[in-house]
């Protein structure tokens, strides 16, 4: 008996069964319905402007619609001179617009994550404009910038400036008015971002570096900014491609003008296609719009190795 025990075969495991990886399936098919949606509302609107540009498409011009071929772009980079203009005022306008809401955000995340009295509320009232919505942000700053209402009635009062001034019509001044005005609802977002990334850095990396004898300035540089690195980089590139896509606030503002000063790529399409009915020649810009966005941003990653350590 003791030796037949012993040559006993082991029991054999159960099989599994043929349903067994309906479980793993489950949260995919859950979700397949939502993706769906999702890549439909988001597939289609692309695909559908990659055909438009490359049609003739006005429809109060029917005579003239059908296949045009590569003759958008090729009027785009040859034939039309405020395409240019565009893209170069919507470079300038994404350069100086994203670094300084970087630098005040840095400024203000670094102060509300200090330990004083009141914090809380300085905390809410640093972040609510970036609540208030676009079209809200433009109305705003169209009543501050009123020349009978706004801030140039109550300086002309003073003494400064003259009465009947608008900031907006002026070419020399419309620019840095309408970065004003974006940058009071886009440096709260920069602060959110890189206050949230502060809340991680250890407390006994600081205490380390001054024991060592580090300045609060060399801790900042040797300790915050590496930490921060992917969430600037991150904000940086998001903020970016919004920046470059911002066309409510703009419009609201100053409408493109004077003289086409503070006109955007994004703002031209939206011209292009509403006011002149032209979808093809729309449709083409905005495909180029979304290529430069595209190559811009890898570049931008590849550079910055979002993502990587630093050697």
């Amino acid at each position: 008996m003791a030796q037949a025990a012993a040559v006993a075969k082991p029991p054999t495991p159960p099989r599994r069964r043929r349903g067994s990886a309906t479980p793993r399936r489950l949260p995919y098919l859950l979700i397949a319905p939502a993706g769906l949606l999702m890549l439909g509302f988001i597939a289609y609107p692309v695909i559908s402007v990659f055909y438009y540009s490359l049609q003739n498409y006005n429809p109060t011009k029917p005579w003239r619609n059908g296949y045009a071929g590569f003759d958008n772009f090729v009027h785009a980079f040859t034939k039309d001179p405020v395409f240019w203009d565009t893209l170069v005022f919507s470079a300038k306008w994404v350069v100086v617009e994203v670094g300084l809401q970087l630098l005040f955000g840095l400024a203000l995340a670094l102060i509300v994550n200090q330990s004083f009295v009141g914090r809380a509320l300085s905390r809410a009232m640093v972040f609510s404009p970036w609540a208030v919505s676009g079209v809200l942000t433009s109305a705003i700053w169209v009543l501050l910038y009123n020349s009978q209402t706004g801030i140039t009635r109550y300086l002309a009062d003073m003494g400064i400036g003259e009465y009947g001034t608008s900031w907006l019509s002026d070419t020399s001044t419309v620019f840095p008015a309408a970065i004003v005005a974006d940058l009071w609802r886009g440096v709260p977002f920069f602060a959110i971002l890189i206050l949230a990334d502060l809340q991680s850095v250890s407390k006994d990396l600081y205490e380390a570096a001054e024991v060592d004898g580090a300045s609060r300035f060399r801790q900042f540089v040797h300790i915050t900014l590496p930490h921060l690195k992917d969430a600037i980089i991150l904000s940086t590139l998001l903020r970016a491609v919004w920046e470059f896509n911002n066309v409510d606030l703009l419009y609201t503002l100053t409408g493109g003008g004077p003289a086409g000063e503070t006109t955007t790529l994004p703002l031209y399409i939206a011209n292009t296609s509403v006011d002149a009915h032209n979808f093809g020649y729309a449709s083409a810009l905005t495909t180029v719009a979304f290529v430069i966005l595209l190559f811009c941003s890898m570049v931008y990653l590849r550079l910055s190795k979002f993502g990587g350590e630093d050697k």
